[in-house]
C-alpha cells in the first residue's frame, strides 16, 4: 500500500466502523481490520472493499452497476448532459447555501459529483458506493479533489454514528429500495444539526409516472426491480419515520429535462451533441422550465427534487421526549 493511499485512509480512520459488527477498525497488512480480527477489509487501488457486509439489493445493483458505469460516465461528457447539470447544480448550490459543509459523506456516490462540486466548501469528504467500478471512477475524475472513496451499501453505512456534518446523495435515494434502513443510517451517521441533503427523480405527476413504468421496462440502462423515483408523501412520512425534520423541498426539471437528459437510455438523445449551438438551446430549455415551476399549482409536477432534511439538535430532542 503506497504512503499516499496510507495517508487517505490514516486521514478517516478514526471515524471507520465495521458494517457488520459495529467495532472499530484498523490498518492492517493491505487491509482494514477489527480489533479482535473476526473481520478483514481489503484495499484495492486505495478503496477499501466491504462488499461482505453488502445486503443482498446492493449486490444486484453492483451487478447492474458494472454494466454502466462506462456508459453513464460517457453520458456526462455530451455537452447538452453538461449544460443541463449546470443548471440542476445551481438548484442544489441554493439548497445547501453559503455555509461550510465541514466533513461530508456523499453516499451512493457514482463518480463523485457533490465530492467535485463541493471539494472547495468540505473540510474532508467521503464517498461510497456499491460499485467499486463507479469507485474507480470517481477517483479517476476527481483529481485535486481530497476525498476518500469506500465501497460500502447505503443501509450498512461503515461510519461511526454523529460524527458526519452532511450528507449528500445525488441520484442514490432512487436506488435503495430499503428506504426505512437508509434514512435511519443516515440519522445515525450524522451530528445533532446535521443536514442530508438530495437531488432526486421525482415522479408525483401522473404523465412522468407513465412514461417511467415504460421507459424502464425497454431501456437495459434501468433496473426496473431496484429503481424506485421519489414521491413527495412517502419521502416525507419516511425521512420523519427515522427522525429528521424535512425543511426544504422543491421540483426542477420539465420538458427540457425530458428532451435532453438521460442520454445513457436515450439513444436518440445523444445525437443533440452535433447540433450547432446545442449549449444555448439547453440553457434557453432550462430556463423556460424553471419559469414554468414557478406558477401556482405546479410545485410536485417537475421531474427532479431538490430536498433538505435536519437531525434536530439535542435540545430540541430533550424538548420533545
Amino acid at each position: 500500500m503506497s504512503a499516499e493511499i496510507q495517508n487517505d485512509i490514516s486521514s478517516i480512520i478514526e471515524l471507520l466502523r465495521c458494517p457488520v459488527t459495529g467495532q472499530p477498525l484498523g490498518e492492517g497488512d493491505g487491509c482494514l481490520v477489527t480489533a479482535d480480527g473476526s473481520h478483514r477489509y481489503r484495499i484495492e487501488q486505495g478503496i477499501p472493499l466491504m462488499a461482505e457486509a453488502l445486503s443482498n439489493e446492493a449486490h444486484r445493483q453492483q451487478k447492474h452497476y458494472a454494466k454502466i458505469a462506462a456508459l453513464y460516465v460517457a453520458n456526462l461528457q455530451y455537452p447538452h448532459t453538461q449544460e443541463y447539470m449546470i443548471y440542476l447544480d445551481e438548484a442544489l448550490l441554493k439548497a445547501v447555501g453559503t455555509k461550510a459543509l465541514g466533513t461530508s459523506l456523499e453516499l451512493c456516490c457514482g463518480h463523485g459529483e457533490a465530492a467535485k462540486l463541493l471539494t472547495n466548501r468540505m473540510e474532508r469528504c467521503i464517498g461510497i458506493d456499491v460499485s467499486l467500478d463507479m469507485l474507480l471512477k470517481a477517483k479517476e475524475l476527481s483529481p485535486g479533489v481530497h476525498a476518500i472513496f469506500l465501497q460500502g451499501d447505503a443501509t450498512r453505512i461503515p461510519l461511526a454514528a454523529a460524527t458526519i456534518d452532511n450528507v449528500i446523495m445525488l441520484g442514490g435515494v432512487h436506488h435503495v429500495t430499503d428506504r426505512d434502513g437508509l434514512f435511519a443510517e443516515i440519522y445515525r451517521v450524522l451530528k445533532p444539526g446535521g443536514r442530508f441533503y438530495f437531488r432526486e427523480p421525482l415522479n408525483d405527476f401522473l404523465l412522468w409516472r407513465a412514461l417511467r413504468a415504460l421507459i424502464y421496462r425497454i431501456a437495459p440502462a434501468l433496473d426496473q426491480q431496484s429503481e424506485r423515483p421519489l414521491r413527495r408523501a412517502k419521502t416525507v412520512l419516511a425521512i420523519e419515520k427515522a427522525g429528521m425534520v424535512p425543511v426544504y423541498w422543491r421540483s426542477h426539471g420539465l420538458l427540457g429535462f425530458c428532451i435532453f437528459m438521460n442520454s445513457d437510455v436515450l439513444i436518440f438523445n445523444r445525437l443533440f451533441r452535433f447540433v450547432p449551438g446545442i449549449r444555448h438551446l439547453v440553457r434557453a430549455a432550462a430556463a423556460f422550465d424553471e419559469w414554468c415551476l414557478s406558477w401556482r399549482g405546479t410545485a410536485d409536477i417537475g421531474l427532479q427534487v431538490v430536498g433538505v432534511a435536519e437531525k434536530p439538535c439535542q435540545e430540541l430532542m430533550s424538548s420533545q421526549v
